[in-house]
């Protein structure tokens, strides 16, 4: 699935509740989905600076597409990460760099989160990114 596509059933996703209380439950629950990331990987190294919370965040290349495992210890922090990298997991690292996670604004999320964590999101979102950069120039110099 293209990250086109995994937006916009995200977007049809929190479309299916009501209000915003619903919508953090869901975020949550989304969160726990996440497989937890081994202790080892829970390194100062992976850690995402500007978040609040604690946020490790680790890539690696399979193929040519970055796949992405994350944690945190904050369960709505946790939920936030694991909605990004359910839209750029398992993509080509140009495809993440010219997307923008668009879904937040379609779904109102930026109206309700504080401003610590819509800090933490955009780091979460750039580190990503930086990671998608380091992965093309080695897929290009190879």
């Amino acid at each position: 699935m293209d990250i086109q596509e995994v937006q916009e059933r995200i977007v049809k996703e929190f479309g299916l509740f009501e209000d915003w209380t619903e919508r953090y439950k869901y975020i949550i629950k989304h969160g726990d989905r996440l497989e937890p990331l081994p202790d080892e990987d829970r390194t100062e190294d992976n850690l995402v600076k500007g978040c609040q919370s604690q946020v490790w965040l680790k890539a690696y290349l399979e193929g040519e597409r970055i796949i992405f495992k994350a944690d945190s210890d904050a369960a709505i922090t946790k939920g936030l990460v694991s909605l990004v990298v359910r839209l750029y997991s398992n993509q080509e690292p140009e495809d993440i760099l010219s997307t923008n996670p668009d879904f937040i604004s379609k779904i109102g999320m930026q109206q309700h989160l504080s401003p610590t964590r819509a800090n933490g999101l955009a780091s979460m979102i750039k580190q990503m990114k930086i990671y998608a950069m380091a992965y093309k120039s080695k897929l290009q110099a190879s």
